[in-house]
């Protein structure tokens, strides 16, 4: 199958691997910052305080980011599990109007949470909700990535179920399932 928003989800990927590389950094730091204090510990010296503040809430929303940005490309690429022992056995004919039912119902669920991130989003920015942390952060932030994964997410199903029932209407022995487009 081919994806002509592409590009957008490997954007998505892109934020994702982003979150992922500052969680990285982030805990890095901490320990660092830990083996600094012990290494002044040691030598007499007073502790040099090299913490982060709020660094598991932080990384908590940054793995939220990772999690939802990476949907799309996940999906795109075939990285999702699929349990195909049923429908494999299926001839195509059959097989295609099963794959749209399941497209469709992805699709119906994904629009639905993404209605409800919305909503959350909403009120979160016109109530200026922020964090109960050591770091007060403004819960938008987290919020709008979870958005924007669901959503691009959402473009994804959307593309893969028109595609597929196109396949359906009017080639539908033609079906095979595609575990990710490796161009």
């Amino acid at each position: 199958m081919r994806f002509r928003l592409r590009p957008l989800y490997d954007l998505g990927a892109y934020g994702a691997a982003l979150c992922l590389v500052l969680i990285c950094t982030l805990i890095t730091a901490q320990i660092l910052g830990r083996l600094a204090d012990m290494a002044a510990e040691q030598l007499g010296i007073n502790s040099l305080g090299l913490t982060i503040p709020g660094l598991a809430e932080i990384s908590g929303f940054l793995l939220v980011g990772a999690s939802f940005l990476g949907l799309a490309y996940t999906f795109v690429h075939g990285g999702h599990i699929r349990v195909t022992l049923l429908i494999g056995h299926l001839p195509a004919r059959v097989r295609v109007f099963i794959e749209v039912w399941c497209l469709s119902l992805a699709l119906l669920l994904c629009c639905y949470l993404a209605f409800y991130e919305y909503r959350l989003l909403a009120d979160t920015i016109a109530f200026n909700e922020t964090s109960y942390g050591l770091v007060p952060i403004p819960l938008w932030i987290p919020q709008s990535a979870m958005l924007a994964g669901t959503g691009l997410f959402c473009l994804a199903l959307l593309e893969a179920w028109a595609s597929t029932l196109a396949t359906a209407l009017t080639r539908p022995a033609t079906f095979q399932v595609d575990d990710g487009d490796h161009e």
